[in-house]
């Protein structure tokens, strides 16, 4: 076939979780549910961060915990109300315009968590290990200006990978055996030579994830490395405390994503690799805000007080209107 025809591509095919139709009633309820559950869950933690006037809920490390409910929401986004569709019309097709425009919001959004795990530990580093200078350190602006550079960065090195990606051709109605318009999968599917968009891959993963994940390594070192030196016990369990949610998050996060990583490199089996991706890519944001609810009692705090919130701003309101 020539290149010509390779080029006039018009869309893809999503092959997802299952073709039995006897599964897809079942699939579209557990989906939907989760989905719902994910976005009501990060809906929360925002509303409670942003009304409550609690002054431990303004500081750095609620700041950036916000940022990442606001990232977890756009992430499932991104993937989930596709499959949706896709499932109830009982359809496989994406089109190409929508298969990249996906594929940049899915790569920009897994980097904002990845990039917002590292300045989360990073914050923690500086609270325990620089105590009294940390409202300095981390002052409003910094927190904002790491955040803003985050988003630089990724939403560049996301868009290179668009830009590249249309380099490439690929042969009419080329099945992806996802249930999203993947990198590594597209790249696997293409009809064309794609060394360029690999090697883009192996340097942008090495700086964008592997720098990442050694810098939170570092500061958890650092601070095992202060809490070592405290004397007192009660001390030492107060401060470490207050990781416990970032180290759950980050745990959940790295080993969902090895696993999406090992299961397609160790086994052949593409069931299990799409069932480690429903992990990485949906049940994972849908348990972030659970696990920062739990583990921490300003966040609870925060919700227990945000129903008398809404009702005592409701009454104002109505005193102002009579």
């Amino acid at each position: 076939m020539e290149a010509g025809n390779l080029t006039e591509v018009s869309e893809f095919l999503l092959l997802g979780l299952s073709e039995d139709p006897e599964l897809q009633p079942f699939l579209f309820g557990v989906f939907l549910s989760v989905y719902l559950v994910t976005l009501l869950g990060n809906l929360l933690i925002i509303m409670a961060i942003a009304s409550d006037s609690h002054s431990r809920l303004h500081m750095p490390m609620y700041f950036f915990l916000s940022n990442l409910s606001f990232v977890d929401i756009c992430f499932t986004s991104t993937t989930v109300p596709k499959m949706l569709v896709n499932i109830h019309t009982q359809s496989q097709a994406i089109s190409y315009a929508g298969c990249l425009i996906q594929l940049y919001f899915f790569t920009v959004f897994i980097g904002m968590d990845n990039f917002l795990l590292t300045v989360m530990a990073y914050d923690r580093y500086v609270a325990i290990c620089h105590p009294l200078h940390y409202m300095v350190i981390m002052n409003p602006r910094v927190c904002g200006l790491l955040v803003l550079l985050c988003w630089f960065i990724i939403s560049w090195a996301s868009l290179v990978h668009v830009v590249l990606m249309r380099r490439l051709t690929f042969c009419p109605r080329t099945k992806i055996p996802h249930f999203l318009c993947e990198l590594a999968q597209m790249l696997q599917v293409a009809c064309s030579d794609a060394l360029v968009n690999k090697v883009f891959l192996y340097v942008t993963a090495v700086l964008l994830c592997v720098f990442p994940v050694i810098g939170i390594l570092y500061s958890y070192t650092q601070i095992v490395s202060s809490l070592m030196r405290m004397s007192s016990a009660g001390g030492k369990y107060r401060a470490f405390s207050t990781c416990g949610s970032h180290l759950s998050v980050v745990s959940l996060f790295y080993g969902t994503g090895l696993g999406v990583y090992l299961s397609s490199a160790v086994s052949h089996s593409s069931q299990r690799s799409l069932v480690a991706s429903v992990m990485y890519t949906v049940v994972t944001p849908m348990l972030n805000p659970f696990i920062y609810s739990l583990r921490n009692k300003d966040v609870k705090g925060a919700l227990r007080r945000l129903p008398e919130l809404h009702v005592h701003g409701g009454s104002q309101r109505s005193m102002v209107q009579i």
